[in-house]
């Protein structure tokens, strides 16, 4: 491995967790791989028969298991059940676990894999832009997940092939995988007590502020599937975004257009789309995301060459679940997005310390 792309490894202290309750997107679900027999108990007597079986499933989404009962895989005292039933007290109920879509795709396919460290107890690559990280609907092949059973046979053992957090198809930057069950535990404690330092570059719209935090609750948006928003809903999931501008655009002269600014992002959360949705909130999307800014001036006409959103992830801390100490990586952006930043006069080639700067963290 280059060491350009290590930057430390000394001991530090834990961060306090700011809430060690909250769970995490980057945490995935597992389906049980036994049937699910059961009978209702008074404490869920008159409940719906999903709610009921979600109950007695924890670890499986109360969505896959409605689909489960709308194909016709639930019983209550032997007749069929439908989502909207009632139970009550000493019904017996029968459900049929089915594997999901997701793992069916766990197949290897071999890929050059950017791997910036390995060892025997995990691998941290860097992500292209473009590479979806686990399989779903659209993307059944071709997955980082994929490539990672076909460069490690031994992690088809693992929960998710190991993959402890994910990163939108359109992000690049630094991930971090596990090779051993315990390994895996341990970061996802890790990153649910926020002692895992997660960095990213942002290039967005706007004079942006020169610090803040983004403290705003996530959920889907109602008008597309596919967007989030900023939410008071009551199954809004909490989110928090710190952030710092390392730098302003100056345009050259003779040329108009929208000023850029170069944020550092750090994240307490890890929700889907939450940089995106959090910097568009405060109007100062992500240059070129298609999702987010797709209506903004591209900005000096700089931004027409960059086919996703300009955000990477380019730096990551941990400890180490078998030294005991920290350990940290840095890796520029690619070139896609390093020509955009260099295009208007940042320098992304180099560590920045922008939390660092007047005590700010």
């Amino acid at each position: 491995m280059s060491g350009r792309h290590y930057i430390d490894e000394r001991d530090e202290p834990n961060r306090s967790a700011a809430d060690s309750s909250g769970d995490d997107s980057d945490a995935f679900e597992e389906a049980p791989t036994r049937p699910a027999r059961f009978t209702v108990t008074a404490e869920h007597n008159g409940w719906r028969l999903d709610r009921v079986v979600a109950a007695s499933l924890p670890s499986v989404s109360r969505s896959r298991i409605q689909i489960w009962i709308e194909q016709g895989g639930a019983r209550i005292n032997s007749g069929a059940g439908r989502t909207r039933d009632r139970v009550y007290e000493g019904d017996r109920v029968e459900i049929d676990l089915q594997e999901s879509p997701e793992r069916a795709a766990f197949v290897p396919e071999r890929m050059d894999l950017p791997i910036v460290h390995e060892d025997a107890a995990l691998i941290v690559l860097d992500k292209p832009a473009g590479l979806v990280v686990h399989p779903g609907a659209g993307n059944w092949s071709g997955t980082l997940l994929n490539g990672l059973l076909a460069h490690a046979p031994s992690q088809a053992a693992l929960p998710r092939a190991g993959i402890v957090h994910r990163l939108d198809a359109g992000t690049s930057g630094l991930m971090v995988v596990a090779k051993t069950l315990e390994v895996q535990l341990d970061l996802v404690r890790q990153l649910q007590q926020r002692q895992v330092l997660r960095e990213y570059w942002a290039v967005v719209t706007g004079v942006a502020p020169g610090s803040g935090v983004i403290d705003a609750a996530l959920a889907r948006d109602p008008r597309n599937p596919l967007r989030f928003r900023v939410s008071t809903r009551a199954d809004a999931r909490p989110a928090r975004t710190h952030f710092c501008r390392v730098a302003v655009s100056q345009a050259a002269p003779g040329q108009t257009g929208t000023c850029l600014s170069w944020l550092a992002c750090r994240l307490d959360t890890g929700r889907t789309h939450q940089i995106r949705v959090h910097l568009e909130s405060i109007g100062h999307p992500l240059v070129g995301d298609p999702l987010y800014a797709y209506r903004r001036p591209a900005g000096h006409g700089i931004a027409l060459a960059l086919t996703r959103q300009a955000l990477h992830a380019c730096r990551l801390s941990l400890k180490h679940p078998h030294r005991a100490r920290s350990m940290s990586w840095f890796r520029a952006p690619p070139e896609d997005l390093a020509a955009l930043m260099r295009s208007v006069g940042f320098d992304p080639q180099h560590p920045v310390d922008a939390f660092d700067v007047k005590g700010r963290k």
